[in-house]
């Protein structure tokens, strides 16, 4: 691999734990049949939300009266095979880095073959409706993001 958030791409993969299936739907292919470029990050976004359900935290952004929601500040693809129209696909996250109100956080898409499809990575920030800015995590959600790696991926 040669994505400059990859130094070792044996040891990086094995910290996954956490996957989200997603399933290739024709309207996401373009005239040759394959995957358009702009699709990986909506796997992506469907894969991180469900990461943060299982953690909790997208419940409490959900919740009533809670002033504090994630924005995504940047998001990079790469890509590394095709992947073509029904193809069943595992999309992994894991949180690389958690910062004052960030966390980075990385995906890892293979196909049925565990073949990489497609790397990627992105800062989210939890953000104050209020002021609009950036709001620091607390202890107990540093300890959640933090905690997220315990378990590898199996092979």
């Amino acid at each position: 691999m040669k994505a400059s958030y990859i130094e070792d791409f044996q040891k990086w993969k094995q910290e996954f734990f956490f996957s989200a299936p997603v399933q290739v739907r024709f309207s996401e292919t373009d005239m040759f049949g394959h995957v358009n470029n702009t699709v990986p990050i909506a796997y992506f976004e469907f894969a991180r939300i469900e990461f943060m359900k299982s953690m909790g935290l997208m419940q409490r952004w959900l919740e009533a009266g809670n002033e504090l929601f994630p924005v995504v500040a940047d998001m990079q693809v790469d890509f590394v095979q095709q992947v073509f129209f029904d193809e069943k696909l595992e999309v992994y996250v894991k949180v690389a880095r958690v910062g004052t109100s960030s966390a980075d956080i990385h995906y890892w898409t293979v196909n049925e073959k565990k073949e990489t499809c497609f790397t990627g990575r992105g800062v989210i920030v939890q953000i104050s409706k209020q002021t609009g800015k950036g709001h620091p995590w607390s202890k107990e959600e540093i300890d959640m993001l933090r905690t997220t790696h315990l378990v590898a991926v199996k092979e």
